[in-house]
């Protein structure tokens, strides 16, 4: 069977590579094989950091329409789990993730790349969502990231237009967290932010990516314990000892990621 996702590492950084020509439109297959490897990528300890590329050219144009235009109430609850499946799942990887997006990244595409902890966009990328236009809404975690990220009235707008939105409008809107004047200087770019976390303390980052992202789900109260309690574990790793006593010796620390 045709991989349609690869897994490269480089100098502490993994790439998943989407690649289904022409415009990496998410498949079963693409989904399954994709959230295959995130277990590995969980357990690697040679990973500090993630980024979702899918070319030079296109990020990903969408889901397959073709391969659910014909499924019924009973079908598309089925293919809905698997969709949101590996999308979950790559939310919930525990290292930095970076959409590195060129192109086109519309409907399925979008919402796999608002999965990611940061989106970092070429000038002339596009984003949105257009399945209002085919009598549908988004099905892979779009509504619910989007609302989270920019709040609810402008997830409805965009949700609600379909509308395809330049990178500066979503850089200003807190879609993106950069924009690359050159789009084949996107993926450097990507690669230049994932350096930041390679080398350091992987368990507190997994933390704070947990602690934030449980935290916008529940009450401030809530959240304040969920971070009490992550901070108090954090003391019983290796890193935590490491930096403090580099810190009280004026040295940078060595973090080891246990």
């Amino acid at each position: 069977m045709t991989e349609l996702v690869r897994l490269e590492v480089e100098d502490g950084i993994g790439t998943i590579r989407l690649d289904r020509p022409p415009m990496n439109a998410l498949c079963a297959q693409l989904g399954r094989e994709l959230g295959a490897l995130l277990p590995e990528i969980t357990e690697r300890s040679d990973i500090s950091a993630v980024i979702v590329h899918g070319g030079e050219k296109v990020f990903a144009a969408g889901a397959d329409i073709k391969e659910m235009a014909d499924l019924d109430l009973a079908g598309m609850t089925t293919y809905g789990r698997l969709l949101q499946d590996f999308t979950n799942g790559l939310a919930a990887l525990p290292k930095p993730t970076i959409a590195a997006i060129t192109g086109y990244a519309l409907g399925g595409g979008f919402e796999l790349a608002l999965c990611c902890d940061f989106r970092i966009a070429g000038a002339t990328a596009k984003v949105g969502f257009p399945e209002i236009t085919l009598g549908v809404i988004p099905g892979m975690g779009g509504t619910q990231r989007a609302a989270r990220l920019i709040g609810p009235s402008r997830a409805k707008e965009i949700v609600f237009s379909g509308r395809f939105i330049g990178a500066e409008e979503a850089l200003a809107m807190g879609l993106v967290n950069q924009v690359v004047p050159e789009d084949e200087d996107v993926y450097a770019a990507a690669r230049a932010w994932a350096q930041r976390y390679v080398g350091g303390p992987a368990m507190a980052y997994a933390a704070a990516k947990q602690v934030i992202d449980r935290g916008v789900e529940v009450d401030l109260a809530t959240g304040l314990e969920i971070e009490r309690m992550a901070f108090a574990s954090l003391f019983a790793t290796d890193d935590q000892k490491i930096g403090m006593a580099a810190f009280v010796a004026k040295e940078k620390p060595t973090f080891t990621g246990r």
